[in-house]
């Protein structure tokens, strides 16, 4: 909570990470599209065409978000993710203030799996980790994006990765010329009475 209430500093910009995977859906029959007073017709029935996964890189603090779109969720997937955040986006900062759950691919030891070890450790001295709390993922802001992201873009059926690529693209240009926002009002007074269960009793 303390890390959200730091001033902006693009230099030391918070990030938040998380992933989440989406199954790619065909129509079985084409639906009839929608008419005036007449919702568009779906079948019920579809085809899974596999699954992909999403990266959720959202800066809250300036309002800016961008998504990998992945094949799988493996190591080798968050260490290219990394990459990205620090080399793309972020190439100039002095350090990556990074959010993210505990998920056991979220490590410096998956730079080391992915990379060799002087481009590992060339990224991994350029992040400050703080993750989330054991049960507490939803603390990261990039949660409450994926659930936008969700409702917003991916509710239709998307049968290839390249129909969600494109749509998530046109989310994320909207919504960062927008400049859209968390409004976060959690603070950490907070977080000791909803929490309490998590912090240390001391008699």
């Amino acid at each position: 909570m303390d890390v959200y209430r730091r001033p902006y500093n693009p230099l030391y910009p918070v990030v938040c990470l998380d992933e989440t995977s989406r199954q790619l859906i065909e129509e079985a029959r084409v639906p009839i599209a929608a008419k005036p007073g007449e919702p568009k017709k779906v079948d019920y029935e579809y085809r899974r065409n596999g699954v992909v996964d999403l990266f959720m890189i959202f800066e809250p603090l300036a309002g800016q978000r961008h998504v990998m779109i992945t094949d799988s969720r493996k190591r080798i997937d968050f260490a290219n993710c990394i990459e990205m955040i620090k080399d793309e986006y972020y190439p100039n900062c002095e350090k990556i203030v990074l959010v993210m759950d505990n998920l056991n691919t979220h490590s410096i030891a998956s730079l080391y799996t992915a990379f060799p070890p002087e481009k590992s450790r060339r990224l991994s001295e350029k992040l400050e980790i703080h993750y989330t709390s054991k049960h507490a993922s939803w603390l990261n802001m990039a949660e409450i994006e994926i659930g936008i992201m969700s409702r917003q873009c991916l509710s239709d059926y998307l049968a290839d990765k390249g129909a969600i690529e494109a749509e998530v693209l046109a989310w994320c240009t909207k919504r960062n010329y927008n400049n859209s926002k968390v409004d976060w009002n959690f603070t950490t007074s907070d977080a000791r009475i909803k929490l309490k269960r998590l912090y240390p009793v001391i008699d």
